[in-house]
């Protein structure tokens, strides 16, 4: 059996899905305000002074923390399904359609949110392994419900879902420091392969 992972933004991605997703769901003025708010977190994060889930759990609370969870995820799904794929590569779609049509199977392993991910994944015929967002009272809270699945969670979160030792071989793709423990566990791994 062969296992083919990927990382979603950067890789497959031309652009960050967070970023994109935020501007989408509450407007390119509100997002840009949000950032100058949240200005102090993200200098921080810029100088390795707080720790990427932070940085990224912050920016969640800030737009998205007191939403009522129907109305989050219908715009969640609009996106996954109008909006994706006018950022994807053509070279990584191309990369995963040909895993498939060798009967490997082939998960998406994001740090980006599970919500927005899915219906792009299930689409495509796509497994998903990605951050959760926590809900209370049918509402965001703001926070994570799963650990950032970044750096080594990607492979604690592989690993948790997949035997490893039953597959001859296991391939990993992706562009960032954040995905080297998976591209480390890969027999066959690629670091930035599909970029123009």
């Amino acid at each position: 059996m062969t296992l083919a992972l990927f990382d979603f933004d950067g890789t497959i991605t031309k652009k960050d899905s967070l970023r994109d997703f935020i501007q989408y769901a509450v407007g390119k003025p509100s997002y840009y305000w949000g950032l100058l708010m949240l200005s102090p977190f993200l200098i921080a994060y810029v100088l390795k002074l707080i720790p990427n889930d932070l940085a990224k759990e912050k920016m969640i609370t800030y737009f998205f923390k007191g939403w009522e969870v129907t109305r989050f995820q219908g715009i969640a799904d609009r996106y996954s399904i109008d909006e994706i794929e006018r950022i994807v590569r053509v070279k990584a779609i191309a990369k995963i359609q040909w895993h498939q049509q060798q009967g490997h199977q082939v998960v998406i392993v994001s740090a980006s949110m599970e919500c927005w991910l899915k219906n792009w994944c299930l689409k495509n015929g796509l497994a998903l392994i990605a951050t959760q967002l926590k809900i209370e009272n049918g509402r965001l809270n703001g926070t994570f419900l799963t650990k950032n699945c970044h750096g080594q969670e990607k492979v604690n979160r592989i690993g948790g879902q997949h035997d490893l030792s039953s597959y001859d071989e296991i391939y990993a793709y992706g562009d960032s420091r954040g995905d080297m423990p998976m591209l480390e566990l890969a027999t066959h791994s690629f670091f930035k392969p599909f970029r123009d």
